[in-house]
């Protein structure tokens, strides 16, 4: 099997190392990191970093994917679990099983945290990018690691941030509700791929505790909590993580 990893924001493919890493121990071989233009990968001519031009740039990447492997099981965390739920709205003939945390998203009384909303913004949201523009190196790296990233992973995202810095605003106010509760509607009443809603239980940016398991329900995925896990918690818990992924790859 294929499985494809694709993070968010504000992030690159290094926080899969640990995952990839516990996965390849298990016997997971055929193992793709996706970076998203801006979040690690350079930005096209053009682009507007829309919530849209991300799904289809998903959906062109996995066309390649598929042309060698078929279907693919794809991973995702945070932003990049959106762009999932796009692909599935559209093309879910490319997915043979997905594993996505951030459902809550979906539910339709979802409201986006405090950081986002300034985001989305206008005049605010430029001000915030401004402000994480005059971080040093060094404050991002304590500020991302004290959140629960590792340092790798954070000194990555440090480097990278310039170019995230562009398609921050476009992409969180392309998603601003209630854009993603009428996408949620839109699953709910589809056939999906087998799916399961990972649910790091401590992650603070994806609406109240049991959220997950209501949207599983909704869309008819499975339900796996990780109590008191965090936002990145593939680098917190990767052998927790590895261990529900090879569990629900296998019962499928």
């Amino acid at each position: 099997m294929t499985v494809a990893l694709l993070h968010g924001n504000p992030e690159t493919d290094a926080i899969w190392t640990d995952l990839v890493g516990e996965l390849a121990d298990r016997g997971a071989a055929d193992l793709v990191l996706l970076s998203p233009p801006g979040f690690g990968a350079p930005v096209p001519d053009g682009w507007g970093a829309t919530r849209i031009e991300y799904r289809d740039w998903l959906v062109t990447r996995l066309e390649e994917v598929v042309v060698g492997s078929g279907p693919v099981d794809l991973v995702a965390h945070d932003w990049g679990a959106g762009h999932v739920f796009g692909l599935l709205a559209i093309r879910s003939d490319l997915v043979r099983s997905w594993a996505c945390d951030c459902t809550g998203l979906l539910h339709p009384d979802y409201e986006w945290h405090d950081l986002a909303q300034l985001w989305q913004t206008p005049d605010v949201g430029e001000q915030v990018v401004d402000g994480m523009r005059a971080m040093s190196r060094d404050d991002w790296i304590a500020q991302m690691a004290g959140q629960g990233m590792g340092g790798s992973a954070a000194a990555g995202m440090a480097d990278s941030f310039e170019t995230m810095a562009g398609c921050i605003l476009p992409l969180y106010r392309s998603g601003a509700q209630p854009v993603m509760a009428d996408l949620g509607a839109v699953l709910a009443a589809s056939e999906l791929p087998p799916g399961l809603a990972l649910d790091p239980t401590g992650d603070p940016f994806v609406g109240p505790v049991g959220r997950a398991a209501e949207v599983a329900r909704m869309l008819g995925a499975g339900h796996a909590p990780m109590d008191g896990a965090g936002h990145w918690w593939m680098m917190e818990r990767p052998a927790e993580a590895a261990a529900l992924l090879m569990e629900f790859w296998a019962s499928r």
